[in-house]
């Protein structure tokens, strides 16, 4: 092979596009780079159908692997460009919230809440969209990001930026047919099984808990902090730790290794919103 090259003479050394020359992030080495291992994989793989059949399907069972490596990379390069500041996120159930539920996005996005998930298990679909739809004004008007818990259609019909999803509801692929390429989707998970599964499923962020006991939601067992401090070591994938965390715990959390936090009761039930979300945000930005 070496003797036969003739680089002088090689026509394709003249051609190339200015595409090939702009690369500005390191996803996109990566990305440009798992195509070239792809490739590479392929042709091994025909080659080695020549030497040994076995041989060849080994190589093939790894080229599919680098797809899924693929998927995982660039999946999580997405979701933290989208969520790359998002720190504190805030779940909100009207029954729940101790004054107007406008006036406590409005408070909690001024103390630097990133993040509102409306969560209503009990509204009818009709009420729920209406709830939804104000929702969407008042985080638009807060300039955050706004997240519909369970329900990819009331999402997309709200112009939600994303979707929560729990172990029981729509899987990721189903769900992203319904809100699109572009919305945020967020898995909850209570052990590393269940992380693993939402960062190969294409998940945009995954909630992590129940850290603590909560009076929002009731759970038959905690993951505790142990599995924040494995899913620290497990993925860069952005990971809310969530359940119980207040004022009082959530050095904790973030010793832990969380560097971001959803809460419920902390914010919901406050007198004032705007000053526990700025000491939340601040434990979190120190850390």
């Amino acid at each position: 092979m070496l003797a036969a090259r003739d680089t002088d003479h090689d026509v394709g050394t003249t051609i190339g596009t200015s595409r090939e020359y702009a690369r500005t992030t390191p996803a996109e080495v990566a990305a440009v780079n798992l195509k070239r291992l792809q490739e590479a994989l392929r042709s091994a793989e025909e080659y080695g159908k020549v030497l040994d059949t076995g041989f060849g399907k080994a190589v093939e069972a790894i080229r599919y692997s680098a797809y899924t490596l693929e998927r995982q990379l660039l999946r999580g390069a997405d979701a933290r460009a989208k969520l790359a500041d998002a720190r504190l996120y805030v779940l909100l159930t009207g029954s729940q919230c101790a004054a107007s539920m406008d006036w406590i996005i409005e408070q909690a996005a001024l103390g630097g809440a990133d993040v509102f998930q409306l969560r209503e298990k009990n509204l009818t679909d009709r009420a729920l969209i209406a709830r939804a739809r104000q929702v969407r004004e008042w985080t638009r008007r807060a300039g955050v990001l706004f997240v519909v818990n369970d329900r990819p259609d009331i999402a997309r019909l709200v112009e939600a930026d994303g979707v929560h999803l729990g172990q029981d509801d729509l899987p990721v692929a189903a769900a992203r047919r319904i809100v699109g390429p572009d919305a945020i989707i967020g898995v909850s998970t209570h052990t590393i099984e269940q992380v693993r599964r939402a960062v190969t499923d294409g998940a945009d962020y995954i909630g992590v808990g129940p850290t603590f006991p909560s009076n929002t939601k009731q759970f038959e067992a905690f993951a505790g902090l142990d599995l924040v401090r494995e899913v620290a070591g497990e993925t860069t994938l952005p990971a809310f730790a969530l359940g119980g965390i207040g004022l009082a715990n959530v050095a904790e959390v973030v010793a832990a290794g969380a560097a971001r936090i959803a809460v419920s009761a902390a914010v919901a039930t406050a007198d004032e919103p705007q000053a526990v979300a700025t000491g939340l945000k601040s434990v979190l930005l120190a850390s």
